[in-house]
């Protein structure tokens, strides 16, 4: 529906451009139509191909738990490092200092990470 008022937002700007500047036609009429219309099919086509390529990045429901933790305890920075060695929601419980090691994660937020684990009641349930 947006495309439908976008296109006519352009119609509108293209006829009126058409009439300002007064080029065109001896008919000023068939020629603020047909620029409109110019407009509106360019506006068209720019808005179909913007829709196909800006996607909202899709919320990894595998990660959810993970990177609650990482932000709660300041290590947002360390979330790429989980989701490359494949460490998420599921394999919280089972982390150990060298899964922790294996992804290049510090021995500092090691040792904060173990510790939250540690301390979740789920998370020492679930193991």
């Amino acid at each position: 529906m947006s495309c439908l008022y976008s296109m006519a937002a352009a119609f509108g700007s293209g006829a009126l451009f058409s009439i300002v500047s007064g080029m065109g036609t001896p008919n000023p009429v068939a020629n603020a139509v047909t620029t409109g219309v110019a407009f509106a099919v360019f506006q068209g086509g720019f808005f179909m191909i913007g829709q196909k390529f800006s996607k909202p990045p899709s919320e990894d429901t595998y990660y959810s738990r993970t990177r609650s933790m990482l932000h709660k305890l300041g290590l947002e920075k360390y979330e790429k490092n989980f989701k490359r060695g494949l460490l998420n929601d599921q394999t919280l419980p089972l982390l150990t200092d060298s899964a922790l090691r294996d992804v290049k994660i510090p021995p500092g937020p090691r040792l904060l990470i173990l510790d939250q684990i540690k301390r979740d009641p789920e998370l020492v349930q679930a193991k």
